[in-house]
């Protein structure tokens, strides 16, 4: 009787996709964690590759520049960061950045921009995050992507929340809300970045109140 030889056991195909997703996520670490140790202009393509262990052919097939990669990193960073605060129930049912809506504005507020503390605070998003705003300063391209892809996308869930709160009768209908919400949002923004104060929650919930109340005595001292 003849004899069949039996087939190797096949080996498992490599996931390519699982592959490359490693491969980006290790691009990405590596591109935060040089632009911090050396700042924006001393980091290169070549740097990164080294540091991700990939060929530089990898980053260019998937990114133009190290601007690009370093902005998709960072969008990459923040909405991982803003996803692991989010409350549970929200979670992956509306943007990682979408401010709440209870019908308190005052409330809502005030616990976005606690959130907001704790991601300028976090040291894994504040050195990269330190790095990128300082070139932005200098380099005008760099600046108007970061504030494009990154920061508007942001600040348009404010416009959002101040909008429904101008149909809810909480807030004056003859109100830009994308004006307003720089005076709790910049000032914020230019303390950390300045150093010119610590920031807090104590900080930012009392940008909160003066931004919805004003500087003017309330109640039956103003009269």
């Amino acid at each position: 009787m003849a004899h069949t030889s039996a087939r190797p056991p096949q080996k498992p195909t490599p996931d390519s996709s699982r592959r490359s997703e490693k491969s980006r996520r290790a691009i990405y670490a590596a591109a935060l964690t040089l632009v911090t140790e050396v700042g924006y202009p001393k980091t290169t393509i070549e740097g990164i590759a080294a540091r991700a262990g990939v060929g530089k052919q990898t980053i260019y097939r998937w990114w133009s520049s190290k601007a690009d990669v370093l902005l998709e990193a960072f969008i990459d960073l923040s909405a991982r960061t803003a996803e692991a605060t989010a409350r549970p129930e929200v979670v992956g049912k509306q943007s990682p950045y979408e401010i709440p809506d209870t019908g308190d504005l005052e409330a809502d507020l005030k616990l976005v921009l606690r959130a907001m503390v704790d991601e300028l605070l976090d040291p894994a998003f504040e050195a990269p995050s330190r790095a990128l705003a300082a070139e932005g300063v200098v380099n005008e391209q760099v600046g108007r992507e970061f504030v494009g892809k990154l920061l508007e996308p942001q600040l348009q869930q404010y416009v959002k929340r101040l909008r429904a709160a101008q149909e809810q009768g909480a807030v004056r209908t003859d109100i830009d809300p994308r004006i307003a919400l720089e005076l709790f949002v910049s000032p914020l923004a230019q303390r950390w970045l300045q150093f010119t104060g610590p920031i807090s929650y104590e900080y930012t919930d009392r940008l909160v109140e003066y931004a919805l109340y004003g500087l003017a005595p309330r109640g039956p001292a103003a009269r």
